[in-house]
């Protein structure tokens, strides 16, 4: 596992810590890997989920760290959605 994802893995459960997540979302960080997050928690797994986020490594860490609002960087087409819209907007409502 890379270092970005592990860190990224470590960052989103204690953003999530005591929260439950109905469903699946998956973040694809472009040349390196993906992480996802259900029911069970937040894993490195690339398998199905509701919806998948793409963005490149240095896009997500500026998500993560607030520096980018994730609206702002879909609207300007630095992250990419696809499947289910709504579970994206609970992910964010869950991780703001």
């Amino acid at each position: 596992m890379s270092d970005i994802l592990s860190t990224a893995v470590d960052a989103l459960n204690n953003k999530i810590e005591d929260q439950s997540f109905d469903g699946s979302v998956k973040f694809e960080l472009m040349g390196v890997g993906a992480i996802r997050i259900d029911e069970n928690g937040v894993s490195v797994d690339d398998g199905e989920a509701d919806c998948t986020l793409t963005a490149d490594a240095d896009v997500f860490q500026s998500i993560m760290e607030g520096d980018i609002n994730p609206t702002s960087a879909f609207m300007t087409g630095k992250l990419k959605v696809d499947g289910d819209m709504g579970m994206a907007m609970k992910l964010g409502a869950l991780l703001a």
